[in-house]
């Protein structure tokens, strides 16, 4: 006998934004129609007809907004009954790791206001949308230890600490310094510069480095194991 269904498909973005100053954080609205209306929630909702996932997930991060990223990466599905009060939903969630001082924000259709919020500082979430960021965390973490993301959101050349912080900021924790570094410069796809790192007060100023997308693409298509 086939399985009766009456199911919704809704996309969900967790985007997460770095700077140096503020650290990690991530871009929430605030709903302005019920359920939860007023409360903070991940940018999303329903799939078109005629989209596809990543059309879907695009358009409403437009929308409710003003963020327009090209690739977001598929995350996982969350489906359980009852986590949409007004009907039967799955969610397909999807990532990314933006700089925000790269979009102006602006909110629109379903979004009252939108902002960014540190992953310290989190409100209550609507939904189930704590267990998904929660998750969109923890697959940051991991893939930040065995692949190098996030180079795209430093300055094209960068003190090496400015790396570190960036590492420490996402895996929310300190890091063993010289053992990172011994590593991720191994690697190859890190330069260092004859550039120096201009400083605010007294010190030695170190090396600018950058980072080598063209050798990082080869070691990576060459099966380098990249953990950290």
């Amino acid at each position: 006998m086939p399985a009766m269904q009456n199911i919704k498909v809704a996309v969900d973005a967790v985007v997460f934004g770095y700077t140096s100053k503020e650290g990690l954080s991530v871009l929430l609205i605030k709903r302005n129609i019920k359920p939860f209306k007023d409360s903070w929630a991940l940018p999303g909702g329903l799939v078109g007809d005629d989209e596809s996932l990543e059309e879907a997930v695009q358009r409403e991060l437009k929308e409710e907004t003003g963020v327009n990223i090209n690739y977001l990466e598929q995350l996982y599905s969350f489906g359980k009954p009852g986590r949409d009060p007004r009907n039967r939903a799955i969610s397909i969630t999807y990532y990314g790791l933006v700089k925000p001082d790269a979009f102006e924000l602006h909110a629109d259709t379903d979004a009252a206001d939108v902002a960014w919020f540190n992953i310290k500082k989190l409100p209550q979430l609507a939904f189930d949308h704590k267990e998904i960021l929660n998750a969109a965390h923890e697959r940051l973490k991991n893939k930040m230890l065995y692949q190098p993301v996030g180079f795209e959101l430093l300055e094209e050349k960068f003190p090496f600490s400015e790396l570190e912080k960036l590492y420490m900021a996402v895996l929310d924790r300190p890091i063993d310094r010289r053992n990172f570094k011994k590593k991720v410069v191994k690697f190859g796809f890190l330069e260092e510069t004859t550039e120096k790192q201009a400083l605010d007060g007294a010190g030695r100023p170190g090396n600018l480095f950058r980072f080598n997308e063209q050798k990082y693409f080869q070691l990576q298509k060459d099966g380098v194991n990249f953990e950290i």
